[in-house]
């Protein structure tokens, strides 16, 4: 009796003859994460094995690999040969400790072995029974848990009852590359995930406005692209300074466009950064109406200066369906810690909500556009996360 890991996909198999090439690349995805970890990769018919792990690594595993995207469940089993009694202890070992209501459910991929499907299942649940009745009955619609057992035409059979989900997608170099533009809020690093789980590889971008906002701010950011990078299997975070461009605009400009400006510059290093980089769209973490940024009229203002596609995964969400997925994925706690990012410098006290293009251009007409984004270039640091 052995121990094994068993990894499995969904969405991959609705890639037709494509399916290969998300196969390749998953299991590349699973084996970059697992790097430094001793086991042994094997592929099975829409799904992979993980054999040979130290036990102490189990839960690092899991880990891991529960931060993959584009897999869908993950188990961990006994395996035994395609022998009966086999079977039965290795049932048993998995019962021994629980209570409540279970049903067994057998799957015969061998053919040759016999007895059949339900008569297996019978046969083991029976025996189970006998053996433990005192703390378990059988309730086949609704039970407490559930005994698989998947006898494979290899000769083995797997045996598991937990079945533990991942975060299923796709796998991250399936769908392109994006720039995301992250703050130290809670949205965007949600932004980040939901990409990262629809297969985009990202690199992250972050606007910091030192002095004002100081080493504490930046650093928050950077722990939160970390966190981040663990579902895009590495991270590449680069920080511009913002001072001089939010100095010029508050300077010369109407207080009411602050915000919309601030926008407008950032849109514009973003796409010149993500050409140089090789992304081909840039990410937000933008919610509709949520602030004064947010409205239809400031994000057609701001997508006015760009020509890259932007997306906005998170465009439908409401705060807290972000907050929800904010807390599952680990940065919610981090995005709360109460340091102030750029979009507070120089906040003005009744932004404009609906700002009008035309007022837009001509209060930008004040500005160097090309001068400011050329120094903000020559001093951008970049961090491999």
């Amino acid at each position: 009796m052995t121990n094994a890991i068993i990894i499995r996909y969904c969405e991959i198999h609705l890639k037709g003859k494509n399916k290969g090439f998300f196969e390749k690349l998953l299991k590349e995805n699973i084996k970059k994460t697992l790097n430094g970890i001793n086991y042994t990769f094997t592929a099975m018919h829409s799904r992979y094995l993980i054999e040979n792990f130290d036990d102490t690594d189990y839960d690092i595993i899991i880990d891991k690999l529960l931060k993959v995207a584009g897999i869908h469940t993950v188990s961990r089993a006994l395996v035994v040969n395609n022998d009966l009694e086999e079977i039965y202890s290795a049932c048993s070992y998995l019962v021994c400790d629980k209570f409540g209501t279970f049903k067994v459910e057998t799957n015969r991929a061998d053919k040759t072995f016999l007895p059949n499907s339900v008569e297996t299942s019978t046969i083991l649940g029976g025996r189970l029974l006998e053996e433990y009745g005192e703390k378990i009955k059988v309730d086949v619609k609704n039970p407490s848990f559930t005994v698989y057992v998947d006898i494979r035409e290899d000769k083995r059979t797997f045996i598991y009852t937990d079945i533990i989900h991942g975060i299923s997608g796709m796998p991250v170099g399936s769908a392109g590359k994006g720039l995301l533009l992250i703050s130290g809020g809670i949205d965007s690093p949600v932004a980040g995930y939901m990409m990262s789980k629809r297969g985009m590889k990202l690199n992250c971008l972050h606007f910091h406005s030192f002095p004002y906002t100081g080493e504490a701010a930046k650093q928050k950011v950077i722990d939160l692209t970390k966190i981040i990078a663990t579902y895009n299997g590495g991270i590449n975070l680069y920080i511009v300074s913002f001072t001089h461009i939010q100095e010029a605009i508050h300077e010369n400009c109407p207080e009411e466009f602050m915000i919309t400006l601030m926008r407008r510059f950032m849109m514009r290093i973003a796409e010149r950064l993500a050409i140089e980089k090789g992304d081909q769209a840039i990410i937000t973490g933008e919610s509709l109406g949520q602030v004064a940024s947010q409205t239809i009229e400031s994000i057609t203002s701001s997508n006015s200066v760009v020509k890259m596609p932007v997306l906005r995964p998170l465009i439908g969400f409401d705060k807290n369906e972000i907050i929800d997925i904010s807390k599952k994925i680990d940065t919610f706690n981090t995005s709360i810690l109460p340091y102030e990012d750029c979009c507070t410098v120089f906040l003005p006290k009744f932004p404009s909500i609906k700002p009008d293009l035309n007022k837009v251009i001509k209060a930008e007409e004040k500005l160097d556009i090309e001068g400011l984004i050329n120094e903000a270039f020559s001093k951008i640091e970049k961090i491999e996360l």
